[in-house]
């Protein structure tokens, strides 16, 4: 088998794992994401056993993996945002910060806007209004009309006045 009939296979296993992961089952999508990675590592084999961890609270495992998928492809803007969620789950919000920074600037990465939700939510819980704002017209230039960062700035434009 060649390089490319792996790396093939293990974007197929990859594919199957999310779908899997989608469909509610973690132990499977779990099994298929390793699957993947023992095919041929790439960023989203990592990133997605990553988010799969993170259903189980394996928050710390999860971050790992995004660290290699980071090593694997740093275009890949997914894990940097990931790694933003799980810091901020964990109660680790300054640490989080950069991250979705990162993810921002990613030349790979959809749906782009995450990380300016992201962002924006830090902001609003730590009463930064003026850069929360800032944060959800980001996201609302990239993806026109997302019911969330409409929602926000609604809320903080309300709080303002």
């Amino acid at each position: 088998m060649t390089d490319d009939d792996a790396r093939r296979r293990a974007v197929a296993l990859w594919e199957e794992g999310t779908e899997t992961l989608l469909a509610g089952d973690v132990e499977g999508a779990l099994e298929l994401f390793e699957r993947s990675l023992a095919e041929a590592p790439t960023a989203e084999g990592y990133t997605f056993r990553g988010w799969a961890l993170s259903f189980q609270g394996r928050l710390e495992e999860a971050i790992a993996d995004c660290r290699r998928a980071i090593a694997t492809d740093p275009t890949f803007g997914n894990p940097y945002n990931d790694i933003g969620c799980y810091l901020r789950e964990l109660g680790r919000p300054d640490e989080a910060m950069p991250w979705f920074e990162k993810a921002k600037g990613a030349g790979r990465y959809e749906p782009r806007h995450y990380p300016y939700l992201n962002l924006g939510r830090l902001y609003a819980e730590r009463g930064m209004v003026s850069e929360a704002l800032a944060e959800f017209q980001g996201a609302l230039a990239l993806h026109p009309g997302d019911p969330v960062a409409t929602s926000f700035l609604e809320t903080l434009r309300y709080s303002v006045n």
